[in-house]
């Protein structure tokens, strides 16, 4: 019997081991399995041993019920007997049955006890052991199952649509083989896809796009049968083909004539099975080259009449703020521009050849001084060194590569060299060339310098890609017929640019496609290929010791060197250029410079943004939502969103960026020859390092020196370096400024925009646009002008008023009279600024107040200003803008009231009430005897507390509000120093008391998003919601994360914060949620009021909640502007909030054995999620829009909702 039982279980398993696949096999006796694995493995073994335990009590259950009957039958039936039996014999027996000895006597009583009660005694210690397993059980499940579900919505947040993961091991392989298919280096791709799919561990890099990456390798060499060996593999690793799978599949069976119908159409059906069409392919795939007909001859092999479908017009966007502005758009015509259809072809043109050559070269304002001998001197010299490093830095790159290339034939992990061949050598040459120009002489973070030159040649790269995807030709033919909508000489149409951008693509369907797919690099993938192009520089460039003498001899000395600098207790490495190389910049102050040609600002209008990857520029790759490097959650929540409803959001960045400008050439040449002439601090142009102070010099060895005179010398010198540092980042930053200005002085351009994570909208061009500082602004003017009307000077008036920060409290017609009264002033200041009586200087805004003189002269002094063509934009600012929304989302009548969304005679000022709040509780305790109260006296002013009163709203602590007032009261020169941190103190606390009694349902609301946010980022999510305008945000606040790389130079250490796969960093995420929601009801705000405005035919720009226009169009500008600001806080902000965040993280109860802490947390957060904090009345004041017009009081319409509105104010009025 046991012979038969043998041969029968050696059969099964020979049996077992035939008929498993092979990599079952492999993967058996693959011993490499990771710790996390295992760990999973032990927690599923003790759930069995459990169920064991579980069996066998039962078991001894049963059986302690047996031995119990049995043992009373037995006695029972003995004291029948002894009934039957004489008490005399019974005694008897007694006495002669005695034990030997008492000690056995008791032993055995004893023993008859335990006998008697061990099944009882041990059936209870199993249950109390089976009772401690199960809870056990119960909470390691429950731990299990919820990091499961917390890993799940994390992969599900990295996920794509088409199932393609994002994490920073996935991004890096999938970059390291979209490298090499660049390349052509199939064999490496496939090397490094094969060692990652054998090993358990490493396969979890390895997403859907990474197959697909190596199917259309293999697809464009048409080997068909590597397309099956592939989808063994993605079988393997249990992952679902997509429409790029079976795209790659058909393009393949397309290059192949001799295909066989029956393989196509088997692979076809294979699609219907997964859910996929024809279709699909064609509307979802992004196509190169001519694999788009190479796919439609396979599919015409079986299905002759097949004819690609356009995708079916989605529904119109159903936001209730957006309803009506798409669906009543019948006989509106939306504005043209200033320009002939062949101009803005030509200007497409140009654009073009500039992004193509990725760089550009410009003149420097500093080249319009003389040239002096030693500055011509300088200039060749640097010129000739420059030519021998390009040399030097050609040879060490060409010597590394074969170096690099012998560590990847050893080992297949993923590594920097396809990266070093994506580039010609002597783009990485220029790129390493403009880092050394740009490095400051204080020096630069190595970890800070790498990453911008990865940068730098991920851009190119992209740019090259789309290059050679042969969509150029594609884009020129598009954008060609889209200037038909744009040109002036062109029939008007109802059209927006998105809409008609996208069905110009969608006619032009043949060729490639113009989007991108490929993967992001991940941020340490940058920082490494950085890196190894500054160890190159470190290592090669030198120059000789006396090279500034007249007879330089041969010794060489290396341009840059590392060191290590502190950094808040941090050791930081740091490039820092050698004295020579920076005192022979300085001197020859170059003719030339160098920018990216992103940096430019776009000689044609920017491509509309018609999805979350196209837009803004025509070739230059740009993020619809900036983030930083590796952050990719952002966009995939966006491309989850279904597309209807981006439509606000996108068509508002595209008219913001059709906005045309030009150069104010008469201010341009002022600020230049300023800037030329050592600068000025009082105009805040930055005055030259040759200005700065000197550092100054001293011996530490010195005997001479005390102690403490020493540690005073070592901060002077501090101090000393510290300032040349800022001083040369701020000439740099508006040399950069004016010199592109320059450039473009005689040009007409377009700044793109794209946003922020919370909406905020901002230009590309990194330097020079308009949310500048006020010398930027001043030099910039609509291309497009307007005659100025009948108030259109009287605007440019109340403008200047504002611009100079005086009259902060007057109506509009008292600012205009001022402005009437001082016309002598604002004449003198336009015609001889430096020469007058220089009225303009003393304005907070210095060059915007004079470039506003200069328009007034020229319109006053036209024939009739009523028909001046004004090009000047004239600014409506809020009046606090985040306590606005506060006070409109409770319904605070009294809070309003201080921020203008009550009608009043003249406008309030908020600042100033604060102020005169806070002085009236200082005066109070003055009489006291308090002493610093009595110190501050006289010192409580509007600009004390104007920045904690801007920014608490925006989450402002009473720490960081102490360091602003702490900032103001230094500023005061007459203010006692010894007194600044108690003043300081004790002004933020009343600060934040008067704001808590003027505005009561502030605080209420931020007190309930802050208590929001925290215990969802406890619950261990990130905090998400989504904005009036449909846009969904996320905050990406995370625990921070730690790589380091290893570098020739040094271990870098990156922290990234932005991880989602770390846990929500708890402060953060509560700390952030009241401003970035309050910014994402501005941004909702702005957006709204672009939309109306460019349907109205007004110019219109935004610098986030300060909005521009022609001076004849504010008037109709503002009650846009108001209408819909009523018309957002209509809506039910706070209780679609609540809803969503319900929705979002308590949609299911979390299983739990007990009510245990867990359980608590998650009622506690779903009451207070639910609980939206109250408000007053929605019609308790009628309150109507004070109007924007010359009185500052009379409603601008009786018609108005029954709320309040936004009352924006004139650029500065409270500021």
């Amino acid at each position: 019997m046991t012979c038969t039982t043998f041969s029968i279980h050696l059969f099964l398993s020979v049996v077992l081991v035939f008929s498993e696949n092979p990599w079952t096999r492999h993967r058996r006796h693959y011993s490499a399995i990771s710790r996390k694995e295992d760990g999973d493995k032990r927690v599923l073994e003790q759930y069995q041993l459990v169920d064991v335990l579980e069996a066998r009590m039962h078991q001894l259950q049963s059986d302690a019920v047996l031995d119990q009957k049995c043992s009373k039958v037995d006695f029972i039936s003995v004291l029948q007997g002894e009934k039957e039996i004489s008490h005399d014999q019974s005694q008897k027996a007694a006495s002669t049955t005695k034990p030997e000895n008492l000690k056995d006597c008791q032993a055995s009583k004893k023993g008859i006890a335990v006998d008697n009660l061990s099944p009882i005694t041990h059936t209870s210690r199993w249950f109390e052991k089976l009772a401690r397993e199960k809870c056990n059980k119960a909470k390691k499940q429950h731990a299990l199952r919820q990091k499961l579900s917390d890993k799940a919505d994390t992969a599900k947040l990295l996920e794509d649509r088409y199932g393609n993961q994002y994490s920073d091991s996935q991004l890096r392989v999938r970059s390291y083989l979209e490298a090499c298919m660049f390349l052509g280096d199939t064999e490496s791709a496939c090397q490094c896809l094969l060692h990652h799919h054998q090993h358990i561990a490493k396969r979890t890099a390895l997403c859907i796009g990474a197959y697909n990456v190596l199917l259309r390798m293999w697809a464009k060499k048409g080997l068909l049968s590597w397309i099956r060996r592939t989808f063994v593999l993605l079988e393997e690793a249990r992952l679902k083909p997509n429409v790029a799978t079976y795209c790659a599949a058909l393009e393949c069976m397309g290059r192949k004539s001799e295909c066989s119908p029956r393989v196509i159409s088997r692979c076809l059906q294979q699609m219907k099975q997964d859910g996929l069409s024809v279709d699909d392919v064609f509307r979802q795939y992004v196509f190169r080259q001519d694999e788009r007909a190479a796919v439609l001859r396979a599919v015409h092999v079986v299905q002759p009449n097949y004819k690609p479908r356009l995708a079916p017009e989605g529904p119109p966007c159903s936001l209730p703020l957006l309803k009506s502005f798409y669906s009543e758009r019948e006989g509106s015509r939306y504005p043209k521009m200033d320009f002939s259809l062949e101009e803005l072809r030509e200007r497409f043109s140009r654009q073009l050849a500039i992004e193509q050559s990725n760089t550009i070269t410009i003149a420097s304002v500093e080249a319009t001084k003389p040239i002096t001998e030693n500055m011509a001197r300088m200039r060749k010299l640097l010129e000739e060194q420059r030519g021998h490093w390009r040399g030097v830095l050609l040879q060490a790159l060409r010597n590394s590569k074969p170096l690099l290339h012998s560590s990847c034939l050893t080992s297949w992990r993923v590594n920097i060299y396809p990266f070093l061949w994506l580039l010609h050598d002597e783009d990485y040459v220029d790129v390493m060339l403009q880092g050394l120009a740009a490095l400051p002489p204080s020096g630069e973070s190595l970890l800070i310098m790498a990453r911008e030159m990865g940068t730098r040649v991920y851009n190119i790269y992209g740019i090259r890609q789309k290059k050679r995807s042969q969509l150029v030709n594609k884009l020129s033919r598009i954008y060609r017929s889209y200037a038909e909508l744009l040109a002036k000489d062109t029939k008007g149409s109802s059209t927006l640019p998105r809409e008609h951008w996208s069905s110009l693509e969608a006619e032009t369907h043949a060729g490639p496609s113009l989007l991108s797919d490929d993967a992001p690099w991940p941020l340490t993938l940058i920082i490494e290929l950085g890196s190894f192009l500054v160890d190159l520089m470190l290592r090669e460039l030198k120059v000789c010791k006396d090279i500034l003498s007249p007879s330089p001899e041969g010794t060489l000395i290396p341009v840059l060197y590392h060191m290590y600098v502190f950094r808040s207790n941090r050791q930081v490495g740091f490039i820092k250029p050698h004295p020579i190389l920076t005192h022979i910049q300085s001197e020859a102050m170059e003719a030339k410079l160098t920018f990216d040609s992103y940096v430019m600002p776009m000689l044609c209008p920017p491509v509309p943004w018609t999805s979350t990857k196209s837009g803004a520029y025509l070739l230059t790759p740009t993020k619809l939502m900036r983030t930083e490097e590796g952050t990719v959650q952002h966009q995939l929540l966006l491309e989850k969103v279904r597309d209807e409803d981006l439509h606000g959001v996108l068509d508002a960045l595209s008219q913001l960026g059709n906005c045309a400008w030009k150069v104010n050439k008469p201010v341009l040449d002022i600020i230049i020859s300023v800037f030329n002439n050592k600068g000025s601090e009082k105009l805040d142009v930055p005055p030259p390092v040759s200005e700065a102070p000197e550092i100054p010099c001293f011996n530490p060895h010195d005997q001479g020196l005390t102690m403490s005179e020493k540690a005073q010398l070592r901060r002077d010198v501090a101090k000393a370096k510290k300032t040349i540092a800022e001083m040369h980042s701020l000439r740099m930053d508006a040399l950069y400024k004016l010199s592109i200005a320059n450039h473009m002085r005689d040009e007409i351009f377009w700044f793109p925009h794209n946003m922020d994570f919370r909406g905020r909208t901002y230009p590309c061009p990194p330097y020079f646009n308009h949310l500048g500082s006020d010398l930027t602004r001043a030099i910039l003017m609509f291309a497009e002008g307007k005659p100025l009307g009948l108030k259109g000077l009287d605007w440019l008036k109340i403008h200047l008023v504002n611009l100079t920060g005086l009259k902060k409290r007057s109506s509009l017609a008292g600012r205009l009279e001022y402005a009437n009264s001082h016309m002598d002033d604002i004449l003198d200041s336009a015609d001889e600024p430096f020469a007058g009586r220089k009225w303009w200087m003393d304005a907070d805004e210095p060059w915007q107040t004079l470039a506003c003189c200069k328009e007034i002269a020229n319109a006053s002094r036209s024939p009739d200003h009523t028909k001046f063509i004004s090009h000047f934009p004239v600014h409506q600012d809020g009046s606090c803008n985040g306590l606005q929304h506060y006070a409109a989302l409770g319904r605070d009548v009294i809070g309003a009231t201080s921020v203008n969304l009550m009608p009043c005679e003249v406008p309030q000022d908020v600042y100033s009430s604060v102020a005169q709040q806070v002085e009236a509780f200082r005066t109070r305790d003055a009489a006291k005897g308090m002493k610093i109260a009595q110190v501050l006296e006289g010192f409580i002013n509007r600009k004390v507390v104007k920045q904690t009163v801007m920014t608490v709203v925006y989450g402002v602590t009473r720490y960081g509000g102490r360091l602003q007032i702490e900032k103001r009261l230094k500023e005061m020169d007459d203010f006692p120093k010894e007194h600044i941190w108690d003043a300081s103190q004790y002004l933020v606390q009343q600060v934040f008391c008067s704001l808590k009694e003027m505005f009561t349902g502030t605080r209420e609301i931020q007190d309930w998003l802050t208590e929001s946010a925290r215990l969802i980022s406890k619950s261990g999510n990130t905090v998400e919601w989504v904005t009036p305008l449909g846009l969904p945000i996320v905050q990406p606040y995370h625990r921070t994360k730690n790589h380091m790389l290893k570098s020739n130079t040094q271990l870098l250490n990156v922290q990234t914060s932005h991880d989602s796969q770390e846990k929500p960093d708890t402060v953060k995420q509560k700390n952030a949620f009241p401003p970035n929601f309050i910014h994402s009801l501005d941004s909702t705000h702005m957006m709204l009021t672009a939309l109306h405005c460019y349907s109205t035919g007004l110019t219109f720009v935004s610098v986030h909640d300060c909005f521009w226009t022609h001076a004849v169009d504010v008037d109709v500008m503002n009650k846009v502007c108001r209408d819909q600001f009523v018309s957002m806080h209509n809506q039910p902000i706070l209780q679609d909030l609540s809803r969503f965040l319900l929705k979002k993280y308590c949609s299911g109860l979390p299983y739990v054995h007990t009510k245990n802490k867990k359980f608590l947390e998650y009622w506690k957060m779903a009451e207070l999620l639910g609980k939206v904090p109250q408000t007053g009345e929605p019609n308790s004041a009628p309150l109507l829009l004070t109007g924007r017009v010359t009185d500052g009081s009379r409603p601008v319409s009786a018609a108005a909702p029954t709320w309040c509105s936004a009352q924006l104010r004139p650029s500065r009025a409270f500021s």
